[in-house]
Formats: C-alpha cells, structure tokens, sequence
C-alpha cells in the first residue's frame, strides 16, 4: 500500500511479524482451587497426626497398665496380701481413667459414683454389684476374703474394653 492507499504489486503480508507462540503459564502463584486443595490436605496431615499420636498414647496406657497389672498378681501370688492387690488396683484404674476419659468426668468420683461409672463404660454392673464392690470395701477391711481372680478378670477386662476411648 502506498501512503495514499492505493495497492501496489508487493506482498501485503510481508509487514507482518512472524508467528509465535505464547509465554507458557507460570506455575506460581497458584489457581484459588490449588490453594483450597493445599489447605484441606494441611488439615487432614494435622488431624490425622493428631488422632494417631492419641491413639498411640491411647494403647500405650492400656499396655502400660496390663503390664502393671500383671505385676499386681505376681505380687499377690508372692506375698498373698490381697488388701495391697485391692489396693493397686483401685490406684490402676483411676490413672488409668484419668488417662483415657477426661479429666473433669473422673477426677472427683468416689465411692458407689465411682463405681457406677467404672459399670458404665465397660463393667456391665459388676463393680456396683459384683466383685469390684471389693475396690471400695476390702482395703479397710481388717481381714480380706476377695475373689482376686474374678476381680482381676474384671479391671483387665475394663481396660482392654476403654482402650479405644481415649478423649
């Protein structure tokens, strides 16, 4: 084209740049969704570490006081003081309560409100009304006629039963 615009025999596209392509996209910074998706797996990490290490701490009181337990037999079958088995495993028990429910719902029971709870989570009314009745009675008992076996069947069964529960 001539600058009065009339054509003239040259190639009209010679003028034009050469094709190309454009910048690729960056990677940074992200679309919203890749920041929404990067917040929900922060929280799922975080959730997810903390529900295993309760969980670990969890059965690791439960073991603890298995083992604990199997030492309070042991103890009884050596020395037969029963009044100090009663004894330890009343003192099992609530560590092992204050480790697996919360503080506030175990911390202050005592006597049959103890017990009642103890049959609410797992005992099926054998501490208020079967041989757990012992935990409150025997270590003030000059004399003690326990059935320790039935008693420590009873505390085991009680802990593997909450070792879930952890709050």
């Amino acid at each position: 084209m001539t600058p009065g615009g009339a054509m003239t025999g040259a190639d009209p596209l010679a003028g034009l740049r050469a094709y190309h392509l454009p910048d690729a996209p960056s990677w940074w910074p992200p679309a919203p969704g890749w920041w929404v998706l990067a917040l929900l797996l922060l929280v799922a990490a975080v959730s997810s570490a903390w529900w295993i290490a309760r969980r670990r701490r969890c059965h690791a009181a439960a073991r603890q006081a298995e083992r604990e337990l199997g030492q309070l037999h042991a103890n009884l079958k050596e020395h037969g003081d029963a009044r100090a088995f009663v004894r330890g495993l009343s003192k099992l028990l609530r560590r092992f309560a204050l480790v697996a429910f919360a503080r506030r719902e175990v911390a202050s029971l005592t006597g049959d409100d103890w017990l009642k709870f103890l049959d609410r989570h797992g005992g099926g009314g054998r501490f208020l009304a079967g041989p757990g009745r012992q935990l409150l009675e025997a270590p003030y008992r000059p004399s003690v006629d326990v059935s320790t076996e039935d008693l420590l069947v009873l505390v085991q069964e009680w802990i593997r039963h909450n070792q879930e529960v952890c709050r």
